[in-house]
């Protein structure tokens, strides 16, 4: 890891459970990290799993409600301007925008799964105004089994859970196949119901 990301732990690792909570809320470094990291105390005794794992779930609803709240009270103009400290590019909510209009609030649990588009789907939920309880609903859903899959790891890593990038690999494909099969399947129950209602 750099040296800016381990300053970065340090603050967190100071702060226990409410480092986890503001580590996933702010993603200033990957959550895939800071869940780890919340593994790790699991593993030391300072948290239990449950609680690892309902933090890391909190911080994760935080940050998308924060980028929701972006989109829906300050639309493109805010984001093409300030999505850059955010580490969303304009082209990514371009996308996710598209995808939003084509196929539904669907796609908000689907993307939760696909790396830099869980994060940016957050903002034309807002920008249409999805029903917020909805999109918490679809975002919690999404956000539980990611917290539990890196807390665990961390956990069974143990001293080495700063290692999380080069072992998490295998354990993300089936999350990541698993999304693209739901996409395919709620594209095409709506391409039924779209010429059913034709």
């Amino acid at each position: 890891m750099g040296d800016i990301i381990n300053q970065i732990l340090e603050v967190i690792t100071g702060m226990g459970y409410w480092g986890i909570l503001l580590g996933m809320t702010l993603e200033v470094i990957p959550s895939e990290i800071v869940l780890a990291y919340a593994g790790y105390l699991v593993y030391h005794g300072q948290l239990s799993l449950v609680q690892a794992v309902i933090f890391g779930t909190l911080g994760c609803l935080l940050q998308h409600v924060i980028l929701y709240a972006i989109g829906r009270y300050g639309g493109r103009i805010l984001v093409d301007k300030y999505g850059k400290y955010l580490h969303i590019k304009s082209k990514h909510v371009d996308m996710t925008e598209r995808w939003f209009q084509k196929y539904g609030v669907g796609v908000v649990f689907t993307s939760r799964f696909i790396p830099v588009v869980r994060q940016a789907i957050s903002i034309p939920a807002g920008i249409v105004k999805m029903n917020i309880f909805i999109f918490l609903l679809f975002s919690g859903l999404a956000s539980i089994p990611w917290a539990i899959l890196f807390v665990f790891l961390g956990k069974t890593l143990g001293e080495n859970w700063k290692n999380i990038n080069e072992i998490a690999a295998p354990y993300t494909q089936p999350f990541l196949w698993g999304a693209v099969g739901l996409m395919f399947i709620y594209v095409w129950f709506k391409s039924i119901k779209h010429k059913k209602s034709q």
